[in-house]
């Protein structure tokens, strides 16, 4: 996730450049055309062509944010979700006796997050989740079709194990399922915003709509600019890719790009939280790197 509320100029360049510069090789021959071969265009038809355009664009740059927001929102309760597991652990299990179980369902905890940040992105599971794992049940874990959810039916069990014991009443372990159950409600949301893409009329009508709109705006600005139609053209038809490319970059929170959700850090904000809770040490928060850039 960027988190500079204004980009760096060597980025804006980098992003415009190329579809800026087509843009304007396209209207300067346009405007060369015009007054080699002179045409007539109506206002009209460009001008209900572009509010429809404008249409389209909007309710995809909508549809893309609401699902970019709802993402967000789950990760939100997934967070709040993890301290509320680890308090309770904390508070109901007794000391020693519990000590180490309450240990192992921390540990559980962040593998889990991790896990599903792993899957969320399609990249393999790194050394955050295998380090948080106890070799006895990593294997038969790591089996499962989806690990995330292997690893918290283990946490279902460490919870179990614990009112087994007698550390826990039947009571406390209700109030602690009903937390697994809201993260698992989570992560299935996370799943379909994940597995379903946008209908794919939000995704092909608008991008053959706009580019189709570039092509031909500057047969409607020509006679009316003359020989600014290839300045006033382009930075019109930049407005609308800008729009185009908004939604683009919205429409998969979890795609692992600049664009995307913060996972990293917000696990590793689960991370410190639980860890700390334990009384155990914790690393360092992860910060913005030197792009601004929040991974």
């Amino acid at each position: 996730m960027i988190t500079k509320p204004v980009p760096s100029l060597k980025t804006i360049i980098s992003e415009v450049w190329k579809p800026a510069l087509i843009l304007f090789v396209w209207d300067v021959v346009v405007t060369i055309t015009y007054y080699v071969l002179p045409f007539r265009a109506p206002e009209l038809p460009f001008t209900l062509f572009g509010s429809a355009v404008a249409l389209f664009l909007g309710f995809r740059s909508n549809s893309a944010y609401q699902r970019w927001w709802e993402a967000r929102s789950l990760w939100g309760l997934m967070i709040n979700a993890s301290r509320n597991i680890g308090r309770a652990a904390r508070n109901f299990m007794p000391d020693p006796e519990g000590a180490e179980l309450k240990r192992q369902i921390a540990f559980r905890q962040i593998a889990y997050v991790n896990a599903l940040r792993c899957q969320l992105r399609r990249q393999p599971l790194d050394d955050v989740v295998l380090g948080y794992i106890e070799k006895a049940e990593a294997s038969s874990t790591l089996e499962r079709t989806n690990v995330a959810n292997g690893l918290l039916d283990g946490l279902g069990r460490k919870i179990d194990e614990a009112r087994r014991a007698g550390w826990l009443d039947t009571i406390q372990q209700t109030q602690m399922e009903r937390v697994l159950v809201d993260i698992a409600n989570a992560q299935g949301g996370m799943e379909r915003i994940k597995n379903t893409p946008l209908p794919n009329h939000y995704r092909f009508f608008p991008v053959l709509f706009v580019h189709m709109f570039c092509v031909l705006l500057p047969f409607g600005l020509v006679e009316t600019l003359g020989f600014a139609t290839p300045l006033g053209s382009t930075i019109a038809g930049l407005m609308f890719l800008a729009v185009l490319a908004i939604g683009d970059d919205l429409v998969d929170p979890f795609a692992n790009s600049v664009h995307d959700l913060p996972l990293c850090a917000m696990c590793r904000t689960i991370e410190i939280d639980l860890l700390q809770s334990m009384g155990l040490e914790a690393p360092e928060p992860i910060v913005p790197d030197r792009k601004g850039i929040l991974w």
